[in-house]
């Protein structure tokens, strides 16, 4: 995705285009990707980027609060944003911290209970934990 193509998808989720969040939504909106904010960083240092952690972490709370990424806290010290903002399913290997989508096809969901009064169902996600044998 070039700059410009950033620039527009910043603007139409309503975030205001700074130098530092078109760096780190050039990164993360590259290509269909799980990115730890930690993976972030590393590819904006390999770029040779001042962007501090700091701003990394706003952005992308930024970012997962408009909709540009999905957040998908996969344990509880390790969130990943993805680029795919539909719901879809996940492999998340503990062993190597890699997640992985799932062929929407390769999952089939029945029974599920009616949600409580007042809401509706918006969306199911499975995440599916593995490791090496």
């Amino acid at each position: 995705m070039s700059a410009a193509e950033v620039l527009e998808v910043l603007k139409a989720h309503g975030i205001q285009p700074t130098p530092q969040r078109i760096e780190i939504a050039e990164i993360i909106l590259e290509k269909p990707q799980h990115l730890s904010a930690d993976q972030i960083i590393e590819c904006l240092k390999r770029r040779g980027s001042s962007v501090s952690k700091a701003t990394v972490y706003n952005s992308l709370n930024l970012f997962g609060e408009r909709g540009l990424v999905k957040e998908l806290l996969v344990d509880p010290v390790r969130k990943f944003y993805d680029s795919t903002t539909r719901p879809h399913h996940h492999f998340y290997n503990v062993d190597t911290g890699e997640l992985l989508d799932i062929d929407e096809q390769s999952i089939q969901l029945s029974g599920l209970p009616l949600p409580p009064e007042g809401t509706r169902q918006e969306s199911v996600e499975v995440l599916i934990r593995v490791r090496r044998k």
